[in-house]
C-alpha cells in the first residue's frame, strides 16, 4: 500500500538561496518544524542520521543534485514495514523566482493504519516547513540586496 503527500510554494528568491539554506542542516533546529536533527554527509548513497516529528533513523541520500534535487529513503524498523521515501525539488522560474516541491511517498504494511495521521498531522508539519524556507530564503536574498545597496 502506498500514500503520497505533495507540496509545494512559490520563493521569491533564486534556487541557491534556498539550496544554501535546505542544505545547512546544522541549522534545522533554527527554524525547520519536521526536521529536529539531519546529521551527515549529504552525498548519493550515504546514510544518514534524523529525527523528524519525533522518530529517529537512518535514511539513504537517493538524489543529491545541488539547486535542484534532495532526497533519501528512511525505514522504520525493517523494509517493507513503514518506509519513506521523501524529497525536496527546487523548480527555478527565473533569477529571484523558484518553485519549492516538497513531497514523499509512503509504502508498507503500516500505510493504511497510518493515512489519517500522516493527512492530519504530516501535511501541516510539511507545509509549515515550506513556509519558514521561504520566509528564511526571501530575507536572506532581502538581506544581501540590501547590504549591496
Amino acid at each position: 500500500m502506498t500514500t503520497k503527500i505533495n507540496t509545494k510554494i512559490s520563493i521569491n528568491a533564486n534556487s541557491e538561496v534556498v539550496w544554501r539554506i535546505l542544505t545547512d542542516t546544522q541549522k534545522y533546529p533554527e527554524w525547520n518544524p519536521l526536521i529536529h536533527c539531519l546529521e551527515g554527509e549529504l552525498k548519493e548513497g550515504n546514510k544518514l542520521k534524523a529525527r523528524i516529528n519525533g522518530m529517529k533513523f537512518k535514511p539513504k541520500v537517493l538524489n543529491f543534485k545541488p539547486n535542484k534535487l534532495f532526497s533519501w529513503k528512511g525505514r522504520f524498523l525493517i523494509p517493507g514495514l513503514f518506509d519513506g521515501e521523501h524529497s525536496f525539488e527546487i523548480e527555478e522560474l527565473s533569477n529571484n523566482k523558484c518553485v519549492f516541491h516538497h513531497y514523499e511517498k509512503f509504502s508498507g504494511l503500516l500505510v493504511p493504519l497510518m493515512r489519517k495521521k500522516l493527512e492530519n498531522e504530516v501535511v501541516p508539519l510539511f507545509e509549515q516547513l515550506n513556509l519558514k524556507l521561504k520566509e528564511k530564503a526571501e530575507h536572506a536574498l532581502h538581506t544581501s540586496l540590501s547590504d549591496i545597496a
